[in-house]
């Protein structure tokens, strides 16, 4: 059985022109609504009784308020570790979209337990009730992250992904105020409790709207161990290196986050001066950056999914945590508790707002790609079980660093100086994580060249095929063609060039990293000619696809030189389709050889300078020759060198 009978075509013409476009498909819209008003939920319920038994603890229990709220959080997060494995399993084996109905049956009963505990007035039920709540949060991961491939088109996936990070720090922001307000209430508990069932039955309605997505393995049997389904998860996601790196980099993500939130309450009251309104204040500053970043990655990543945009996030992580904690106050406001008018007021107050909105922005552009990647990279049959893994490392990662973090203050650190120590092991992860996995460094350099140099239209790229072997050809303009073509082509391709540029010290990081293949003419050194020929048949024959410049050398005067006849070698051996591509207005740019050499008037075309690439219909073999290739590519070229 399909797990995608109801994802859209690649081709339809009624796909949505922007991520805001989802919020009206049926396909995404109940979804999106669901997620929210759970998440909204949680928060709701989980920031309400942590608000009464801090305030109104005497009524409740002998035990100190801050070790109750310590306790209320380890309920919560103890059902990720137990449970997350069968919930991976339950999302693999039965259809996602009856599983998020039963979910949010779930949560109406919860909300019923909290009722009754709040009648009853006993704290062992609302434990209880809070434990469920980290049950169902549990349940619903794998099926909320493993459902949008199911339903969205790979260039939708990254804004889905953006709306859906985007709702749900919004849905913490307003459910941990809400729940504040009615927990600080007349008749608060009752308010909490018949709140909570309005929102869990709005819910569920919403529920049942989200379409089919059928299970990818209804034959799998569920093991009820979660220990051993906890360790066979993780197998599951480190079969695939980047996929595992990938949740690596979420939970760092949450890790950091997390170790940042924590501290806003003492924050604001020690280093801001100001109160309850304070932190709300910072809480929100952030939530809004998280937002913004997350909806403008659909904008930067150009629709598709570009993991370039993660380094660009851990840069902006690392720089403006280090901004924040140096940006601080380091003497307390006279006459704190201030009002938040009085705050902002405040001489640097402005600053730290700012280091903190950009603290989420570049959070965004660090978490949605990780996000999109783990679910496109991550075998369809047993996707849900590798983000259940993701969800257990998260748990895991925020926990230790919750007790680092405790232990750092505990210590005699300042909160702005474990801000600084934050940003800069932020900093110590990115460039191992990078050194394991240089793909994300060379999507970000070919993100950068198309994103500040030159301003990249494609037309027809969708023709190169998404799995198979090929051969793509392409006129030669610049030294910088081939991250052109890659940063336009979300699969990897192996680039044939000549020995020269490879080894040019500026780009062969980003050559030799994305197995890019020398080759030199057989008069200069045969045995590298051989040996390149060798290894494009070897990449042919595993499935991948291969770029060659078929003129040999960069154009010199803008025109088409003769193509060599390599490219019938290659085909004698390798019958596979060919793709005809033809770069436009590159001639004349910094990297070409306009005035003889690359770069000796960097910037005569300015920043920004408009390019084309334009992809023809795929050829077959038998119909591919030096002639005809090189008739198709001046034809996709036109008169604009």
């Amino acid at each position: 059985m399909s797990s995608q009978p109801d994802r859209p075509s690649s081709q339809s013409a009624s796909h949505p022109h922007s991520q805001f476009g989802l919020l009206r498909e049926k396909r995404f819209l109940p979804f999106f609504l669901t997620q929210f008003l759970g998440a909204f939920n949680d928060n709701l319920f989980k920031n309400a009784l942590v608000v009464l038994l801090t305030f109104q603890a005497a009524n409740w229990t002998s035990i100190a308020p801050a070790l109750l709220a310590n306790l209320a959080a380890g309920i919560f997060i103890l059902p990720f570790f137990l449970f997350s494995a069968s919930a991976g399993q339950l999302a693999d084996k039965y259809d996602k979209a009856y599983l998020t109905r039963l979910v949010k049956v779930l949560e109406i009963a919860i909300m019923l337990v909290a009722l009754t505990g709040f009648l009853l007035h006993s704290l062992p039920i609302l434990f209880g009730a809070l434990f469920l709540f980290g049950c169902h949060s549990t349940l619903f991961g794998p099926v909320k992250y493993a459902l949008l491939p199911q339903h969205l088109r790979e260039d939708e996936l990254v804004g889905g992904n953006a709306l859906v990070e985007a709702g749900t720090f919004v849905a913490i922001l307003v459910g941990t105020l809400i729940g504040g307000l009615l927990a600080s209430a007349e008749h608060g508990e009752l308010w909490i409790a018949g709140g909570g069932l309005v929102v869990a039955i709005t819910g569920y309605l919403t529920s049942r709207g989200v379409p089919p997505a059928p299970a990818p393995d209804p034959e799998l049997r569920v093991n009820p161990n979660p220990l051993t389904e906890t360790w066979r998860n993780i197998g599951f996601a480190r079969q695939n290196r980047t996929v595992f790196l990938a949740i690596m980099g979420i939970s760092w993500f949450w890790l950091y986050g997390a170790l940042f939130l924590a501290q806003f309450p003492a924050y604001a009251k020690s280093i801001l001066g100001g109160g309850e309104g304070t932190v709300t204040l910072l809480l929100a500053t952030f939530t809004v950056g998280i937002g913004l970043g997350s909806l403008l990655c659909e904008k930067l990543s150009g629709g598709h999914v570009e993991i370039g945009l993660v380094p660009f996030g851990s840069i902006g992580l690392t720089l403006f945590g280090l901004d924040l904690a140096l940006a601080s106050p380091s003497v307390l406001p006279t006459g704190a508790p201030l009002p938040v008018s009085a705050v902002l007021s405040q001489s640097g107050t402005l600053h730290v707002l700012l280091a903190l909105t950009m603290l989420g922005v570049f959070g965004g552009f660090f978490i949605v790609p990780l996000y999109a990647m783990m679910q496109t990279r991550s075998a369809p049959a047993h996707r849900a079980r590798v983000i259940a893994a993701n969800n257990i490392v998260n748990a895991l990662f925020m926990v230790a660093g919750a007790l680092g973090a405790g232990s750092l203050l505990s210590a005699g650190l300042s909160i702005p100086t474990l801000f600084g120590v934050a940003a800069l092991m932020n900093a110590a992860v990115a460039i191992y994580i990078y050194k394991l996995v240089p793909e994300f460094l060379l999507r970000f350099v070919v993100w950068l060249l198309v994103h500040t140099v030159y301003r990249l239209r494609t037309d027809g790229i969708e023709r190169i095929p998404e799995e198979g072997p090929a051969l793509i050809v392409c006129n030669h303009v610049s030294y910088v063609d081939a991250l052109i073509i890659a940063a336009a082509c979300r699969r990897p391709i192996r680039f044939v060039m000549d020995h020269r540029i490879f080894g040019w010290p500026l780009l062969s990081f980003v050559f030799r990293h994305g197995r890019a293949i020398p080759i030199a003419p057989a008069k200069e050194d045969p045995a590298m000619l051989e040996t390149a020929y060798a290894e494009v048949s070897r990449a042919l024959a595993n499935g991948e696809l291969v770029c060659l410049f078929p003129e040999g050398k960069i154009t010199a005067d803008g025109e088409l030189s003769p193509f060599r006849p390599g490219v019938n070698r290659i085909l004698e051996a390798n019958p596979v389709p060919v793709v005809p591509l033809a770069l436009r207005g590159l001639w004349g740019s910094m990297f070409s050889r306009k005035d003889g050499t690359a770069l000796p008037r960097p910037l005569r075309r300015g920043l920004f300078s408009r390019i084309e690439l334009i992809a023809g219909a795929p050829l077959p073999a038998v119909a591919a020759n030096v002639s005809s290739l090189q008739t198709v590519v001046a034809q996709l070229r036109g008169d604009w060198k």
